[in-house]
Formats: structure tokens, sequence, C-alpha cells
């Protein structure tokens, strides 16, 4: 793990960030260039991934559904992360993935039945919720839609500014864009509320949810999904 400012990049003595966010962002003094650099997902194993659906009143109309009362929440396999740069596979099982940009938070420490969300918020990161449309129609669980490998990129950093926008391109041209204000539920009400159906860990993910235009991949497109004051998560789309 490393710690960023600017184009300099200092080691810790964190592996991994479970180790970060037990023993703290203690530098060793060891700087790189972060152009020498290969990024990693940030977030590699959690323990869990958890995804909100219908969050963006803008996405919600798109769909033509009802703004939901209470959060819709599914899950990703970490076995679907992937990091900065690193290629969206399209599976052959489907004949249309989409891409999703949002905003994504990670959880710092143990949260169950919290009423202080917030607080447990480490920092927060870009996704892309990858999702295999035409089998979310089919099938009466969005886990093979959403669980393909490949199917969460995710970073490029994690920062502990709060973003306000969430954007996404498609070979350079913008796709979505939404303030994270349009969101039903924010950051704390999730965390609160997904602490009382399990307990989140130290270095969850919660991916909270996508603004409209949602639209569909292919192989040779490149996707990007930046957050102001984090950093833009870019990632090729390819062939199996």
């Amino acid at each position: 793990m490393g710690l960023v400012d600017g184009e300099s990049v200092e080691a810790t003595e964190s592996n991994d960030l479970s180790e970060l966010l037990t023993r703290g962002c203690l530098g060793t003094g060891r700087t790189f260039s972060l152009g020498q650099l290969r990024l990693l997902p940030p977030v590699h194993r959690p323990s869990k991934m958890i995804c909100i659906g219908l969050n963006y009143r803008s996405h919600i109309k798109e769909m033509g559904w009802e703004t939901p009362k209470a959060p819709i929440i599914f899950s990703k396999p970490a076995s679907a992360i992937i990091g900065p740069g690193d290629p969206i596979v399209m599976p052959r099982a489907s004949s249309r993935v989409d891409f999703e940009g949002e905003s994504a938070l990670i959880i710092s420490s143990r949260a169950k039945d919290a009423s202080d969300g917030g607080a447990h918020i480490f920092g927060y990161t870009c996704v892309n919720d990858v999702t295999a449309r035409d089998l979310q129609k089919t099938d009466p669980d969005w886990t093979r839609a959403k669980g393909f490998d490949t199917f969460a990129p995710i970073g490029p950093f994690i920062s502990p500014a709060t973003p306000t926008k969430v954007e996404t391109r498609l070979n350079g041209k913008v796709v979505q864009s939404s303030p994270l204000s349009d969101r039903v539920f924010g950051d704390a009400a999730l965390v609160e509320y997904i602490s009382t159906v399990m307990t989140l860990e130290p270095g969850d993910v919660v991916a909270t949810g996508t603004p409209s235009g949602i639209a569909p991949m292919k192989a040779g497109d490149v996707v990007e999904v930046e957050l102001d004051g984090i950093g833009c998560l870019k990632n090729p789309v390819v062939n199996p």
C-alpha cells in the first residue's frame, strides 16, 4: 500500500488495506513516481462487496421503477474485482454487458446495527458495477448477471475526501454524469441499513448505485469512471 501525493507515492508498512486499517497509515520514507507503478485494486479480497440498486432518482426514472422505501441490496463476489487498467472480459453467456459508474465507500471499522454510519467510513473510490443486462432480466436473482469475473473494476485510489459527482465516459464520450445528491439514500444511511442485515467488516466495499445513462459495451471499448477529488478508473473491454 502507498500514500499518494500528486505524482509521488510513499510506501507504507502495510501490505494490504486490512493491515493499514489495523496499523494506520505509517510511511516508510521510500518514495516512487506514480508513473513507475502498476496500480492494483485498492481493495483486493474484502469479506464482502455490497451494491445498491435503484438509488439514483434519474436511474429509477430511466428504468421505470418506483422509488424504493428501503435500500435494495445485492452482492458481488470478491473474485469479480479487478484494478485500474485491467480488462473487463465479456462473458460468452451474455449478449449485452453494461457499464454502471458508481461511487463506493470503504468500511473502516466493524459496524453492527450502527447508528453512526459515517463514523465507519474510511474513504471513497470509483467502481464500475458491470452488469450482464440480458441475464439480469431473465434470472430471478442478480448474482449471475453481476458476478462474472472482472465485473467489479475498482480504484484507482481510496480518498477520505467525500465526492460530490460521478461521471462515466465510454471511449472518451460522457455517458453518465450526476451529482451524488441525486441519490435516494446517502452514504451514512446505507451503512446503517446494511449493518442491520449483516455485520460490516473493515475493508468491506459498498457501491452506492448508478445514475441514468447505462448502456452496453463491446470489445475494444474503454470505460472510465471518475469521482471528483478521487481519480479516474479506466478499463478496456475485451472478448474472452
